[in-house]
């Protein structure tokens, strides 16, 4: 199929002459806009999640999207539009793997489901989640998506969204959707398992490796349900959390104070509120996640330290570390993005913390062969698969591959040994991940101390709750138990007696495997670098809503 010719393929970068099209007030405005937004995501231009403080600014941008896209537009984005946007964009890439298994069954030819026009998949996406996880009127469904169809493609699409959503309905009703028995062998039932629950293969045999298939499927379930934020109040501008519950209540925000961290705020519902009455621009909170802020419980910074935060953007831990050494002492952020960089300066200004946080633009590896300088305690939060975040960061599962683990592997070697380069005799080093992958997190701490014996474990029990602290010492979040993002911390003692020699023979050997890994992963620092973040986001302080 061609597509239609009044349909604008959306192109990343692509720059037009605006000009108001013809309204449309058929077509549902929250349909238009998840169909568009889908598409832009689909083809780079775009993440999965709508968050912004800009208000009615932020909605007139989608619209201007689907002018561009579709040559007309609806009528405005009320708020209500605006949260079934958020679900529907969201759950449609969550469920994408189901959803087309769906269609794909109801196409009864493969070939019709590979050639369908970006668009009209995206169509039929939105109704298939509207029908399946929204629970919303199927007919009502079928109706407002075949009229998107008509208008935004031709009336023959129309006519195959509406023959292909009454099946469905048809098979919802009768309760024999065709779903894959899970049963054979291991790669079967993975492979049935990754459709029903909807992420790739490699992740469903790798946790069921790691886990079992129980707790797999608890953690899918986890990833798939709606994500649950978190609000930490900005202490270094004299609020306090009663400060922070006060305003909620009066915006009418469900809320509960965290059960693990004293500044901390959760919110299921209710973040657009939040942001648009403007609590992140005005420096009152932060978005961050209570798994984050028990990283640097882990560092635990105390007023008059040195501290050096390794890969820093987008900067939430840096900006936490900060308030608590009290206006004494120093942060130091560096990361390998300068445009990151340029925002964590711009949000520590906005949460009066500029005068300790001291932004360094480099590459962690080359800095710490050529600087002097050492200190009290280096936190490094290295770039990770992520796969304990996957409920907030909705599109991050299709975009990992099991060959990522690979090259993050070798890439969290070599900062760690870099970072080990910046701390004083006696001086902390954590390392932390966002990530649940024990090759990610333990076996890197394991291959680390086997090579650095100067170093030892300090265990994390008197930082964190002892229900987070394993067996091995070590700081770790667990999505299904704790009902928080996914995350590990290792903190880690340099001894003041270090065997010099070793230590230089070391560092050579180092230094000359480093020489060749700085050119082959460079390129994939800067690609990792930029995945950190699968937010869409127009100010400093929606930036320190992704892994922070």
């Amino acid at each position: 199929m061609k597509p239609n010719a009044t349909m604008a393929t959306y192109r990343p970068g692509l720059k037009r002459k605006h000009r108001i099209q013809k309204l449309n007030e058929d077509v549902s405005p929250h349909r238009a806009v998840s169909a568009v937004r889908l598409l832009r995501i689909e083809q780079g231009g775009a993440f999965a999640d709508l968050l912004s403080d800009k208000g009615r600014g932020a909605a007139e941008n989608e619209m201007a999207y689907v002018e561009r896209t579709l040559g007309f537009r609806t009528r405005d984005l009320e708020d209500r539009d605006v949260r079934l946007v958020t679900d529907i964009v969201g759950g449609a890439v969550r469920w994408r793997r189901l959803l087309d298994h769906l269609i794909l069954y109801l196409c009864h030819d493969e070939r019709t489901f590979r050639d369908m026009e970006p668009l009209l998949l995206q169509i039929l996406r939105i109704g298939f989640f509207e029908i399946l996880k929204l629970g919303m009127p199927p007919y009502a469904v079928v109706d407002e998506n075949v009229r998107l169809a008509k208008v935004a493609l031709r009336p023959g699409a129309g006519n195959m969204v509406n023959g292909i959503l009454r099946k469905l309905v048809s098979l919802k009703e009768t309760d024999s959707l065709p779903l894959p028995e899970v049963e054979g062998d291991a790669r079967a039932q993975a492979r049935a398992l990754a459709v029903i629950y909807s992420h790739p293969v490699w992740m469903v045999r790798r946790w069921t490796n790691f886990l079992g298939q129980e707790e797999a499927i608890k953690l899918m379930n986890w990833n798939n349900g709606d994500p649950r934020f978190c609000l930490r109040v900005n202490a270094g501008r004299g609020y306090t959390r009663d400060d922070l519950v006060k305003k909620l209540e009066t915006l009418k925000v469900r809320h509960e104070p965290s059960p693990c961290m004293d500044d901390f705020v959760r919110v299921q519902t209710g973040l657009q509120t939040v942001i648009r009455a403007g609590l992140l621009r005005d420096g009152v909170c932060s978005v961050q996640d209570e798994s984050a802020g028990l990283v640097v419980s882990v560092v635990d910074p105390q007023p008059g330290e040195t501290i050096i935060d390794c890969c820093a953007a987008p900067g939430g831990k840096t900006l936490f570390m900060a308030s608590q050494l009290r206006g004494q002492g120093m942060v130091s952020a560096i990361d390998i993005n300068k445009g990151r960089l340029r925002i964590l300066k711009e949000t520590s200004k906005l949460h009066n913390l500029d005068g300790v946080i001291t932004a360094i633009h480099a590459d962690l590896r080359l800095y710490s062969e050529k600087t002097n300088l050492k200190f009290d305690k280096v936190l490094l939060d290295a770039p990770c698969s992520g796969l304990g975040v996957l409920s907030k960061r909705a599109d991050l599962r299709w975009n990992r591959r099991l060959e990522d683990l690979e090259q993050l592997m070798v890439l969290q070697d070599e900062l760690l040994h870099a970072a080990s380069l910046l701390v004083k005799p006696g001086g902390i080093l954590v390392y932390s991940t966002c990530s649940i992958d024990p090759e990610e997190n333990e076996e890197r701490i394991a291959t680390f101390l086997h090579r650095h014996p100067e170093f030892a474990i300090d265990p994390v029990d008197q930082y964190v709750p002892p229900e987070f602290v394993t067996k091995e010492g070590y700081y770790l979040s667990n999505p299904v138990k704790h009902s928080i993002d996914g995350s590990f911390a290792a903190r880690l003692i340099r001894s003041f007696d270090q065997d010099k020699a070793g230590m230089k023979n070391a560092s050579n050997r180092n230094h000359q495997a480093k020489e060749v890994n700085l050119i082959l992963h460079s390129a994939s620092v800067q690609r990792i670098a930029n995945q950190r973040s699968s937010f869409h986001y127009d100010s400093p302080q929606l930036y320190l809503l992704s892994c922070n």
